[in-house]
């Protein structure tokens, strides 16, 4: 198994930080703005992409841990079968005057082309989530830096 893993620090609080981490209306302002579902340990948050105004992609997370101010993880149920069964986790701490977001995409069966580009797109997103809490605007999907031919 591999991981994707990616380390940023937010002049923010631990507190707003896991909100636009936990919640469907913080994780449309940062990933995508097509979020909707349940934002609550056992429910299931999608996650719809776009270009050009038609659908490219989607996912469907299984929310499996919310420690406020501390951790966000979920298991994905829904999507490409190269994450189906994956995990991915914020753990956050705080630095000073910054919360240190320690990412993680957990479990991938091997390091396809495919997760080289999703690596890539999580460290855009998570840019995206800095922005966010530091200027008040992020830069979700469909607004967000494309890379390739994928997106």
């Amino acid at each position: 198994m591999v991981d994707i893993l990616h380390r940023v620090g937010i002049k923010s609080s631990l507190d707003e930080v896991y909100k636009a981490l936990s919640t469907c209306e913080g994780l449309a302002a940062w990933w995508t703005n097509n979020t909707e579902g349940e934002s609550k340990v056992g429910g299931v948050i999608q996650f719809r992409f776009s270009a050009g105004g038609a659908e490219i992609g989607s996912f469907e997370m299984k929310v499996l841990e919310l420690h406020p101010a501390e951790r966000v993880l979920w298991q994905v149920v829904g999507g490409p079968e190269e994450w189906i069964g994956t995990k991915i986790s914020w753990d956050l701490k705080q630095d000073g005057e910054y919360c240190i977001v320690l990412f993680k995409h957990q479990g991938w069966k091997e390091p396809v082309e495919f997760m080289h580009h999703c690596s890539s797109k999580w460290a855009i997103f998570l840019m995206s989530l800095k922005s966010l809490l530091e200027t008040g605007k992020g830069a979700p999907n469909p607004n967000d830096v494309k890379i390739d031919n994928w997106n």
